[in-house]
């Protein structure tokens, strides 16, 4: 029998390589895919010197989707498809979107994430005049905001016109165009369809939530990839135990936590230096995850559905 403990590479290194992992799945190819094209395009359109609006993408999904995850790997492989293309200065540049927040304050950090800060208090209109200047003085093609359902966070609607115009400003410039890449809750599309011309101009995308039985198989095969990608196995009888619609129920029908816990079920099995991951590791990593006891973790009770899997410190009395 292998010694898989003797192959083993050091844990701390394994859990990076695994985490690494996380976006090279299949529901993040239509995501990337489109991205590239719209920086392609826009790429195209500089060799010839058009000067087209910006193309933009939007990206719904739910809290713990692993939205946030795929559009930091995406900036960052773009930045390095920038670097290496025949427009090497050009850039995209990320801003998570405040909340509460306001057009003055999203404007500021921009100019902050632009190198720019403002030394004195200035209007609205001022600010994102200077958005504008600098967004074409460091030649950034495309603007990322991440959360950017929190643009209209008091679900104003006199606020969404002030929104809406400004995502169409920056993207039709007649000087430099911008193009979104708009991730967010489903708060987003609200905003998006507010305006007809501002949807028109945006693609959509969406991560659907994970379905418990539909999804299982797929979701016990994800994991029996990374148990080989970390030297370990799947413990046997795992189908049975319904370990696959446990994840997805303890992951709150969410593909990013589900990953989420998975990993930190192999980090349990990893520093207890056994060769297979069992229930077991996601009840233990379950427990020190949402601090519940025995009662209100899925992969201890016949009845997990039951169970609230986003409560914290979850006890009898909350099934």
């Amino acid at each position: 029998m292998t010694d898989l403990h003797a192959s083993r590479p050091d844990t701390a290194e394994t859990l990076s390589a695994l985490n690494a992992r996380f976006v090279q799945h299949e529901r993040y190819d239509q995501l990337f895919d489109l991205a590239h094209r719209l920086v392609s395009l826009r790429l195209a359109d500089l060799r010839s010197g058009r000067v087209t609006e910006g193309l933009s993408l939007a990206l719904t999904a739910g809290s713990g989707s692993g939205k946030t995850t795929a559009m930091r790997h995406l900036v960052r492989a773009i930045q390095r498809e920038l670097s290496v293309s025949d427009y090497p200065q050009a850039k995209i540049i990320s801003v998570s979107v405040p909340s509460p927040a306001t057009l003055k304050y999203v404007g500021l950090r921009i100019l902050h994430a632009l190198g720019y800060e403002l030394t004195a208090e200035r209007q609205a209109w001022y600010i994102w005049d200077k958005v504008r200047f600098h967004l074409r003085e460091n030649h950034v093609l495309f603007l990322h905001l991440d959360e950017a359902q929190d643009l209209n966070t008091r679900n104003s609607k006199s606020e969404l016109p002030h929104v809406t115009n400004m995502l169409k400003t920056i993207s039709q410039d007649d000087a430099w165009p911008v193009g979104f890449f708009l991730s967010g809750t489903e708060g987003l599309k609200d905003i998006i369809n507010f305006d007809a011309q501002l949807g028109r101009r945006i693609k959509g995308i969406r991560f659907e939530p994970l379905k418990l039985h539909s999804d299982a198989d797929d979701v016990v095969e994800l994991v029996k990839s990374y148990c080989e990608a970390a030297g370990i196995c799947l413990e046997p009888g795992a189908e049975e135990d319904a370990l696959g619609e446990r994840i997805i129920h303890a992951g709150a029908y969410e593909f990013g936590l589900a990953i989420r816990l998975t990993l930190m079920a192999i980090e349990k099995a990893l520093y207890a230096e056994v060769d297979c991951l069992s229930c077991d590791h996601f009840a233990t990593a379950f427990e020190e995850w949402k601090g519940c006891g025995d009662a209100f973790n899925p992969f201890l009770i016949p009845d997990f559905t039951q169970v609230d899997p986003r409560k914290l410190f979850g006890e009898e009395g909350d099934l």
